[in-house]
């Protein structure tokens, strides 16, 4: 029986919570997307972490936000607004440094305009969970084993007029956490396949006599298979989730246009019941339920009553400033519940655009000893082949 050696390596998180049969010398509360030990747990959390700069430096908002290539992750009716017939786009981002030193989050995005109407995507998210040492009961090296996890998505948008667009996407997920044995079954990579949902709404209007830019979008994501680690083992709820967003942007001038977004987030998954010692329900409801019923029950089911549910919607505020549409400087806030996870951060970021091609970068400032994502960074490129140059 192998079994994970951590010291070399500082922490490993999460894995305890989906894999309890694996031994390991250090764990610590802390998800895969940052948040502690009070949020509600579900699998492969990975899903749900921002991948691109943009979004990162507005406080973790993009579901209403103009459209661009990373509408992939955010809200895919967005897709059938992008400008260009290709978008591409790729993402880095060193990430949970203060805890685990080699994990990283890899983003890769596509879009092609099929004609006026409509448009398709697909896009990669690689989370690596940093090299892990391995070794035996007798203290016995075993090499080593770099737990990851991705998800493959494919996307169709449809316009419908000139302002309204649908957007379903199809994804796959793997989730390869283990390759050590347990003494009563074999530990195996998690597969599940998901999909998502969305809607785009966008109204051109004026406002204080500048010409401004209305927009609204609603994405359910990774509504899907529930997902296992072991044969006849337990099931684990995807991260199923509702984004709900608005943005407004305003043409100040010729050269100065500045957009202000709100997104809202809630999982649309159990939340755990109050047990007492004997695992007997003393408050909420019972969480071992089918998907569907997950979903529609998750706005009832929590034990604090509707005070609690709204505990777990995330709130992100942020703003955007264009400079000739070249330069941007972007800035936002991230709020989760004390109670349900307890992340909240502000947000600074960055942009440039030269020609056909895009450089964004984003940048989270908290205090590192009250936030695993303090001082991550990321970095997104983008192009954008057969664009109207103005």
């Amino acid at each position: 029986m192998k079994f994970f050696n951590l010291k070399a390596k500082g922490v490993f998180f999460y894995l305890s919570v989906l894999l309890p049969a694996v031994a390991f010398s250090q764990t610590t509360s802390t998800s895969s997307n940052g948040s502690n030990a009070t949020a509600i747990q579900t699998a492969v959390p990975f899903l749900l972490i921002t991948p691109d700069s943009r979004s990162g430096a507005i406080g973790e908002a993009g579901v209403a936000i103009s459209p661009d290539v990373n509408a992939n992750f955010w809200n895919p009716s967005k897709l059938a607004f992008i400008e260009g017939d290709d978008n591409f786009s790729a993402s880095y981002s060193p990430w949970l440094r203060s805890l685990v030193p080699d994990v990283s989050l890899s983003y890769v995005a596509y879009a092609h305009r099929l004609d006026d109407r409509n448009t398709i995507g697909a896009s990669l998210k690689y989370f690596n969970l940093g090299a892990i040492n391995l070794i035996d009961e007798q203290q016995v090296p075993g090499g080593t084993y770099i737990p990851n996890e991705f998800s493959i998505d494919g996307s169709f948008a449809r316009k419908f007029g000139n302002d309204f667009s649908l957007g379903l996407s199809l994804r796959y997920i793997r989730s390869s956490l283990s390759n050590s044995p347990t003494s009563s079954q074999q530990i195996k990579a998690g597969n599940a396949v998901a999909a998502d949902i969305s809607f785009y709404y966008k109204k051109d209007m004026q406002e204080f006599g500048n010409d401004a830019l209305f927009s609204f979008g609603t994405n359910i994501s990774n509504i899907g298979s529930k997902i296992s680690y072991s044969d006849n083992g337990t099931k684990y709820f995807l991260p199923t989730n509702l984004k709900i967003g608005a943005a407004n942007t305003i043409n100040l001038d010729q050269y100065n246009q500045l957009t202000f977004a709100l997104d809202f987030n809630k999982l649309l998954v159990p939340t755990p019941p109050i047990r007492d010692q004997d695992g007997n329900i003393i408050k909420g409801k019972d969480d071992n339920v089918s998907v569907p019923a997950g979903i529609f029950g998750s706005f009832s089911d929590a034990p604090g009553g509707f005070s609690e549910t709204l505990q777990e919607i995330t709130i992100s505020p942020g703003v955007e400033y264009w400079y000739n549409k070249q330069f941007a400087v972007r800035a936002g806030y991230f709020y989760e519940n004390p109670n349900k996870g307890g992340l909240h951060y502000l947000t600074l970021g960055t942009g440039f655009r030269y020609d056909i091609f895009a450089f964004d970068f984003s940048y989270i400032a908290a205090s590192q000893q009250n936030s695993p994502l303090a001082n991550t960074l990321r970095f997104t490129l983008m192009a954008n082949f057969g664009a109207s140059k103005k």
